[in-house]
């Protein structure tokens, strides 16, 4: 094994750990391995949330398993933010096996990003914290380490190398703002949150994703998260503008569009209802220009990069667009608005057996694409024998027994009223909308529900 890895070595280590291997008579890859685990294995976290869920029907707290790294001596942790997203308690199991709570300081879902704070007695700082690197001067073949919990196991490390530095992933609604260290280092469930290590002890990625059984596995580089968690300290979220347009590069292998240009960027979608739209932007119009920046972008890898450009454009203040439309230039002012990543609200039905949630049109862009707002159903106790209402999942709801539904309070109210009257009926006729669809179902409820516990694995 040795005599493959160092057959590599001048292909894939860095710079300085090819110099540490010559200035070391006896240095091998074994002990460079070694060196750097243990700059960085003290302040690996274990991270254990506690979650309130709505997805089953029925809510629930749920005891969640994730990771996280140390990235300072006064406690700061750096993990997923869907390890942590809808946490109402958090615990952390340090390096010596103790377990400590930890304060949520943000998140950033766009980036799938959280900081946390240890609440620890001052008497035990400083902590043991990992470094980052400058994930720019990753190169692909260099030996990386994925440091985590996978299942739920406190401790793990895997081996692997750097297959690609910029791999974009942002071809849905999701994922957008950055591109991702792909590698083969294993990155199974509870894997999320902790560092992607390089021979040197620093940390070049945050694992985030892993495809079961194909050997990909992708991180967050250190240089994004470095960024992200600058402006929560700041923040406690990231602000962000909002316009509404979704991008392609010039020259897009993926689709096969090719457009002669040397600059601008492709318009494919302008989401109806945005301040694009408002300004009048189309589908197949070319950005080159904002506010007398550079809009360019040839290949996708770009792509991030423009949309962390609008993201910070001034809200509520004209942005001044160039663009091209039909070989003419012309110019478009466009006001950006805050772009608001709070989740609509959650309210169990119990007695019903379902739960339901308001539609957010950057959480639910396929809901809203049939209504802006109103409220759909997130999870059915299926237990219970909804399963023969004939309701699914993410029907919008449109009204019940005749009463309109736009709001939470609209079906809270419904809802009270249902129970609290001993003497009626246990029957509601729901009218849905499911895609362009109206339909109607009758719902006969049963005023009993059972607890349930779950674990879950992030």
């Amino acid at each position: 094994m040795f005599i493959i890895f160092f057959g590599l070595i001048n292909k894939v280590f860095p710079a300085d750990s090819i110099s540490k291997l010559k200035n070391s008579g006896n240095l091998n890859f074994q002990e460079i391995i070694e060196n750097a685990k243990k700059k960085v294995y003290p302040a690996l976290v274990f991270v254990k949330p506690i979650l309130e869920t709505y997805n089953t029907g029925k809510k629930m707290r749920v005891e969640a398993y994730g990771s996280g790294v140390i990235i300072s001596s006064d406690g700061l942790v750096v993990t997923n933010n869907h390890v942590v997203e809808k946490s109402v308690q958090i615990n952390c199991v340090l390096f010596n096996k103790k377990q400590v709570p930890a304060k949520l300081i943000g998140v950033d879902p766009e980036t799938d990003l959280a900081l946390l704070q240890l609440i620890i007695p001052d008497k035990i700082k400083p902590l043991p914290y990992a470094k980052f690197a400058d994930s720019s001067k990753l190169e692909e073949g260099q030996f990386v380490m994925a440091l985590g919990s996978p299942f739920g196991f406190t401790r793990s490390i895997s081996l692997g190398i750097i297959s690609n530095i910029q791999r974009y992933l942002g071809f849905k609604s999701i994922y957008k703002y950055n591109t991702w260290i792909q590698t083969d280092a294993a990155i199974n469930p509870g894997n999320s949150g902790g560092p992607l290590v390089n021979t040197d002890g620093k940390i070049v990625g945050i694992n985030t994703l892993g495809i079961s059984g194909s050997g990909l596995g992708f991180s967050i580089p250190s240089n994004t998260v470095k960024k992200i968690t600058d402006k929560i300290k700041k923040h406690g979220h990231i602000p962000r503008s909002w316009v509404g347009v979704n991008l392609q590069p010039l020259n897009d292998f993926y689709s096969g569009t090719f457009i002669s240009s040397d600059k601008g960027v492709l318009i494919i979608d302008v989401e109806k209802g945005s301040p694009a739209f408002k300004a009048g932007l189309k589908t197949g119009d070319i950005i080159f220009s904002v506010n007398g920046k550079d809009f360019t972008c040839q290949y996708v890898e770009k792509i991030p990069e423009l949309y962390w450009q609008l993201g910070e454009l001034i809200c509520d203040t004209p942005a001044i667009f160039k663009i091209f439309r039909d070989a003419q230039e012309m110019q478009v002012n466009i006001i950006p608005v805050l772009k608001d990543k709070a989740e609509g609200e959650d309210f169990e039905c119990k007695e019903w057996n379902l739960t339901v949630k308001q539609i957010n049109r950057f959480k639910n862009p396929e809901l809203s694409y049939f209504k802006k707002e109103g409220i759909f159903i997130q999870g059915i106790d299926y237990s219970s024998g909804m399963s023969n209402s004939g309701l699914q999942l993410f029907d919008i709801i449109l009204n019940i027994d005749g009463n309109p539904v736009k709001t939470i309070q609209d079906i809270k109210k419904i809802y009270d009223e249902s129970i609290s009257d001993q003497f009626r009926e246990k029957k509601l006729l729901f009218e849905v909308q499911r895609g362009v669809y109206h339909l109607w179902f009758v719902l006969n409820y049963n005023l009993e529900a059972d607890e349930e516990n779950a674990v879950i694995q992030k």
